[in-house]
């Protein structure tokens, strides 16, 4: 996925900032409810590239201006970058995949902050976030069906692990619209918040993480949960934790979380994700 990036210099249909070590992107084409477009999807990927490479971010919210986080596709925008007929290109990834795969690939937690309509493409770029806080003004739709066509963004692999393989056939094959209350329950979404609120409560979050927690543990962990939970056995994650808890002794971060817990002060880590994983990692050549 981070070879199909785009390198760019500057956004216009996201917004990306940075404080208190918190990145904030926005999808911000309010004026068409942050209808999803091929150009959006790309700088979201950049944006969060960038995020996740930048050792001064240590987490990640992913927000939109206006009063929806998106509609889906923009249907009025036009097709894809390909017009000749002939399909696609070599290596062509579809815009949601884009953004939901790189955020999977993420070190640092990622959190939605979701408002209004969060539908297709909406809703499915998120399903690989860490968080998703929604309002209470808030619907969801996997509504491929209804338009013809198969679901995107590795939804089908990500909605049954979240909410149950029952929960996402309904959701899925149905394609109907359902509200916050729905969500939560079914575990999609963590907390339902007044709709002012909902962005300031992803970034008190963000703030809390960077504050507290180790940037290699947050990686580590992270990415152990997404690729190894899942495995026909435990042996194989067992045999990793024994190589990262035989490294404790050398470890400065757990050093310092130790002492810092005992000190009854906040703990300052300064292992880089960067420079600082393990090379032995399963994942590590990717």
């Amino acid at each position: 996925m981070v070879a199909y990036l785009r390198r760019m210099d500057s956004y216009a249909e996201v917004t990306y900032e940075v404080a208190a070590r918190v990145a904030t992107v926005r999808l911000d084409r309010p004026h068409a409810r942050n209808g999803y477009t091929v150009r959006m999807a790309d700088e979201l990927a950049d944006a969060l590239d960038r995020a996740d490479r930048d050792e001064s971010v240590r987490a990640v919210v992913l927000g939109s201006t206006g009063e929806d986080f998106s509609v889906g596709a923009d249907l009025a925008s036009g097709g894809f970058e390909f017009e000749t007929g002939d399909g696609p290109p070599a290596g062509w990834l579809e815009p949601a995949g884009r953004v939901s795969r790189r955020i999977f690939t993420m070190n640092k937690p990622v959190i939605a902050a979701l408002r209004g309509a969060s539908v297709g493409a909406g809703i499915t770029i998120t399903l690989s976030c860490d968080y998703r806080f929604a309002s209470a003004d808030s619907k969801f739709g996997f509504v491929f069906t209804r338009r013809g066509i198969a679901p995107e963004g590795g939804s089908a692999w990500y909605l049954p692990r979240l909410v149950g393989m029952g929960t996402a056939l309904d959701w899925m094959m149905s394609g109907r619209v359902f509200g916050p209350d729905e969500a939560l329950r079914a575990g999609l979404v963590h907390r339902i918040l007044p709709p002012d609120e909902v962005l300031a409560r992803a970034q008190e979050l963000a703030r809390e993480l960077a504050a507290n927690t180790a940037p290699v543990a947050v990686a580590v962990t992270r990415q152990m949960l997404y690729r190894m939970a899942f495995a026909p056995t435990p042996f194989d994650t067992h045999d990793l934790d024994s190589r990262l808890v035989g490294e404790l002794p050398t470890n400065a971060d757990a050093a310092e979380g130790v002492q810092s817990f005992l000190q009854k002060r906040s703990p300052e880590f300064i292992r880089r994700v960067d420079t600082d994983l393990p090379s032995y990692l399963p994942w590590a050549s990717e």
